[in-house]
């Protein structure tokens, strides 16, 4: 193996087929499930066989003197990452955000397995592609760029902290009533409301943008790599003890949203949709919301000077 060359950590997460195994034991019996309910079996069969196509691609692109290690998604947070690993990411779209508060200025390289299927907004690389790509990482020849895109960051007043790529979700664990106290500069209000969305450019295109369409929100979101954070009060109730004056806006660099908990229990702060990863928000608990210093450097397409 060949040190001076940087360490690839290849990532990927189950698949549909992998999980309904997991769940049934074999092959046959995740068929007969499947087809019991009326649905074809080839749809998830037909992605494990594009995820594991897109995978043998990469794998194989990859320098026999150079240095690999393969992981799967729940080993994210017991791996240690190097600082000058680059991560290849195959799958889908948001296996990006998955590992992306893992890492602390790595480069990330996504390949989409299924373009038929899948957008590829951040897993954007052809896997046949990975050659060119894995060269421009040992060589940096042109051809490819860094995108340093913006991430959230929700810090407890213990000092625990949690990243995001899309965004925070802050509120109560059932999604339903969360009191809370809120402060963006010197406007305070008391809230009881369905949660409180932090969103970066990056997930503009996802939950910010479901919120603000169905709120007839207009304003020019956040680009991709822009330093600045939107804010969102789902459905604020008002009342003789509850506010909806703040419920709408933007945060800047050194801008920063305070929130309060007043919920005895449930009250979680959570992102990128992984609820299962959170931070208690209970009674006695606060926490301010920032862009966060680490951005996800993604790799992409060098644009040509017209």
């Amino acid at each position: 193996m060949n040190p001076k060359l940087p360490r690839l950590v290849i990532v990927t997460r189950p698949t549909p087929l992998d999980m309904l195994i997991r769940r049934f034991g074999t092959i046959d019996q995740a068929k007969f499930y499947v087809e019991s309910r009326g649905r074809k079996f080839d749809r998830p069969l037909r992605a494990h066989e594009l995820q594991q196509a897109a995978l043998d691609k990469v794998i194989r692109a990859i320098p026999a003197e150079q240095r690999r290690v393969q992981l799967s998604r729940e080993e994210f947070d017991r791996f240690l990452f190097n600082p000058d690993d680059v991560i290849l990411a195959v799958g889908q779209d948001g296996l990006v955000p998955n590992i992306a508060k893992y890492l602390h200025g790595q480069l990330l390289i996504g390949f989409n397995p299924d373009f038929e299927t899948w957008p590829g907004v951040l897993c954007r690389h052809n896997p046949a592609d990975a050659a060119k790509l894995i060269e421009w990482v040992n060589q940096r020849h042109q051809g490819y760029t860094v995108e340093a895109r913006a991430m959230v960051l929700a810090t407890r007043e213990d000092g625990q902290m949690l990243p995001a790529l899309n965004e925070l979700f802050v509120g109560h664990m059932s999604h339903q009533s969360a009191k809370y106290r809120i402060r963006v500069g010197k406007a305070v209000e008391r809230h009881s409301s369905s949660g409180v969305i932090i969103s970066t450019g990056t997930g503009a295109t996802g939950w910010t943008s479901s919120i603000t369409r169905q709120r007839g929100i207009n304003e020019p979101l956040p680009a991709p790599v822009d330093r600045r954070l939107t804010y969102m009060v789902r459905e604020p109730w008002p009342s003789i003890a509850t506010g909806v004056d703040i419920n709408f806006g933007f945060l800047n660099e050194g801008d920063e949203l305070e929130l309060i908990s007043e919920m005895e229990e449930g009250g979680v702060i959570f992102g990128d949709g992984i609820e299962a990863d959170y931070l208690e928000f209970n009674e006695g608990h606060t926490v301010r919301i920032t862009i966060a210093k680490r951005t996800l450097n993604l790799v992409i397409p060098q644009v040509a000077d017209a």
